[in-house]
């Protein structure tokens, strides 16, 4: 019998998975990095904005489980045409080191793709080491960097980029 946690990546479409998105990035911000509630402000926007009114042939959102308990997400918008956006990765402390924070962005970026996006982009900040790592892994690359002052502290906003096209 394996004792290992089963690990799933699921279509974000069951009751509470929204709510959680906003809580799991609320709780998690503050107490690893000490951003305040403008932080969830954001991601409940972010949020809503989906609920209310995605196109799911050009957008989607995922949800990471371990043994059928939420421990992660990743959301895919458009931000024009051409371009698809890669929103609110989070991978909670339960799910780390498992590569659940990989596969969540491979199938965020495999969905632009088949979308028929040319590039995706993201925006992220200078504290989230290992988000930036990932990305980092799977071919993005800085755009542009900037400082900013929000959710409370002091940051640096980082752009990155991807392109989807075949044979880039």
């Amino acid at each position: 019998m394996n004792d290992q946690p089963q690990a799933v990546i699921r279509p974000l479409d069951r009751p509470g998975d929204l709510g959680w998105v906003v809580m799991a990035h609320g709780v998690l911000y503050a107490a690893e990095f000490g951003w305040d509630t403008s932080f969830e402000a954001l991601v409940a926007r972010i949020v809503a904005d989906y609920a209310n009114g995605h196109d799911s042939s050009r957008e989607a959102a995922w949800i990471a489980e371990l043994d059928g308990v939420r421990v992660g997400c990743v959301f895919c918008v458009s931000e024009d045409d051409d371009a698809a956006k890669l929103r609110i990765l989070l991978v909670e402390p339960a799910g780390r080191g498992r590569g659940l924070g990989g596969r969540l962005v491979d199938t965020c970026v495999a969905f632009a793709a088949q979308a028929g996006y040319a590039q995706m982009r993201l925006w992220t900040n200078h504290p989230l080491v290992a988000a930036r790592a990932i990305y980092l892994r799977r071919g993005f690359v800085l755009e542009s960097e900037e400082p900013h002052h929000s959710f409370g502290v002091d940051l640096i906003g980082q752009v990155y980029q991807r392109d989807l096209r075949a044979g880039r």
